[in-house]
């Protein structure tokens, strides 16, 4: 369980320092109780290794939005209520969510006879529903694990399409330059 939370409080670290100001973060902090001397040896090797595991910073997302598509609107619906609820019990914020009043519309026509009765066709419709959901200031790790628990429950005849927008650094090569331009 030690270990569990040595990971914990690295990863809380790495991102604490990656957050700007305005990246309003809820942190959290842990009591760890000293290791005996002949424990923290060994639990320190363990230590090094994972710390080493882990030199990648974790990824912070400013938002995440869901597309989602279906024919059939009561489908749509009740996935996107358990999107948002697997959410909330995760503690992500969610944005807005929003769908268009009408579906899109696709018709087809197509003639009955295709040699003799030209005026005699058949018209086919298909509609599309769809939905949108915002997800704010996820984590890589996180983000990931709500991605693939949600994509694995992707029920039959939905279809979604995921966008992420990313928060990284400003470049050297922009901050020199804005620097330089304040002076």
């Amino acid at each position: 369980m030690t270990t569990f939370l040595k990971t914990l409080l690295l990863n809380s670290r790495k991102t604490s320092a990656l957050c700007p100001s305005y990246f309003n973060l809820s942190t959290r902090s842990f009591c760890v109780k000293p290791l005996r001397s002949e424990e923290s040896n060994i639990h320190q090797n363990d230590l090094a290794s994972i710390t080493a595991q882990n030199d990648e910073l974790d990824k912070l997302y400013k938002t995440i939005e869901f597309e989602c598509r279906s024919n059939d609107r009561a489908v749509l619906r009740s996935y996107t209520q358990f999107a948002t609820m697997a959410a909330n019990e995760l503690g992500i914020q969610i944005g807005k969510c929003w769908s268009p009043r009408k579906a899109h519309h696709e018709r087809y026509t197509l003639l009955r006879s295709i040699h003799v009765h030209k005026r005699c066709r058949v018209q086919y419709e298909v509609r599309t529903w769809f939905r949108f959901i915002h997800f704010h200031k996820l984590t890589g790790s996180t983000a990931e694990t709500f991605l693939e628990y949600v994509q694995r429950n992707l029920p039959e005849g939905v279809a979604l399409k995921v966008t992420k927008v990313l928060l990284e650094n400003i470049p050297e090569s922009v901050s020199s330059h804005m620097t330089s331009e304040i002076a």
